[in-house]
């Protein structure tokens, strides 16, 4: 354990040196980016259970792969979830809990609308707290639940690193003002991921996350119908019969219909990159990737069946995984997901 934990440190420490289902809200407002990310300590490690609950990954991958066998498409919520929560404040679990008559909690943001995976997620909880009561985070689930479903639908695999606690707080607005939203520019997304530790080729490459999962029209809505700002503009840089499909799909002033994210929805592969070079991404944060030539080289590569898009977007995660936990005595294991204990 000694070794595993050094050499987390060391390759946390490179990589902070230096996130799917994805149905965002469009109309949050552009806000603050959230503080660089504290370097992950050496108490995160891949064997972090081994002795009080050493069959958690097991029972988190066992229950993950029963719940695709009956609905595929939740690997993209898995996927989003973890994302999300992530990007906001640090992987802590804050995506889960409930709002209170008193505060708006992530979930319920305009960035995180209709968010799907939760009840799973629970059912996940549920499973481990039978085996292993009040010792594995619901931040710790997210990351194991991500991975395990990707992997389950053709996906990369990687190691995650198990430690974190679970957050006691949680606010819409600073949801609405750290997630990247589907209106915005290839300059915008970089300004998005850096302060994360991201570079423009990492953020390419976590956007090839929309290969699995659906959106809703609400995210759709300014790449049809309202192009930067201007009412009834389409995206001309969408392609004109997949903007036709699209508005079929999503008549004017819908939020709630559903679009596979690609023609391969349920399958994890570089299908997405494809439409984004044949013009038809479904946001124009996807057609933004290749509006300057270092995003259309970067997407050119990562398309090809030979190329390292399986180990960079694995790598990525592992990154994106490390960002701010809370270890220690920090925060809490929650007992249910959704309610601070």
């Amino acid at each position: 354990m000694a070794s595993a934990r050094s050499n987390l440190c060391i390759l946390s420490v490179l990589l902070l040196a230096a996130v799917c289902d994805a149905h965002w809200g469009w109309w949050a407002p552009v806000g603050a980016p959230a503080a660089p990310p504290k370097p992950v300590e050496t108490i995160l490690s891949e064997d972090f259970y081994s002795y009080t609950c050493p069959q958690a990954t097991d029972v988190v991958k066992k229950v993950v792969l029963s719940i695709l066998k009956k609905n595929r498409n939740l690997a993209g919520g898995f996927l989003r979830l973890h994302f999300h929560d992530c990007w906001v404040n640090g992987c802590d679990g804050s995506l889960l809990l409930n709002s209170t008559a008193d505060n708006q909690a992530e979930r319920d943001g305009f960035t995180n609308f209709l968010i799907r995976g939760i009840p799973e997620i629970d059912e996940i909880k549920e499973a481990l707290e039978k085996v292993c009561p009040n010792t594995v985070s619901c931040a710790d689930i997210l990351a194991l639940a991500a991975r395990d479903a990707t992997a389950g639908v053709g996906g990369p695999s990687w190691p995650v690193y198990l430690g974190r606690r679970d957050s006691r707080v949680s606010r819409a607005l600073d949801a609405d003002t750290n997630l990247p939203f589907p209106s915005l520019n290839f300059t915008e997304l970089v300004q998005n991921f850096s302060p994360k530790g991201f570079g423009a080729r990492e953020m390419i490459v976590l956007s090839g996350s929309h290969t699995i999962g659906r959106t809703h029209c609400n995210g759709i809505g300014p790449n049809l119908y309202n192009y930067t700002g201007i009412d009834d503009l389409t995206n001309p840089a969408l392609d004109s019969k997949f903007a036709r499909v699209l508005k079929k799909k999503c008549p004017k002033g819908n939020r709630t219909n559903i679009v596979d994210m690609d023609r391969t929805k349920n399958l994890f592969d570089r299908e997405y990159y494809k439409g984004v070079l044949n013009h038809k991404g479904v946001f124009i944060s996807d057609l933004a990737l290749i509006e300057n030539t270092f995003g259309l080289r970067v997407v050119t590569e990562l398309v090809a069946k030979s190329s390292s898009f399986f180990r960079e977007f694995a790598d990525a995660m592992v990154k994106m995984g490390n960002l701010s936990p809370l270890t220690g005595t920090e925060g809490e294991i929650r007992k249910h997901c959704q309610f601070v204990n």
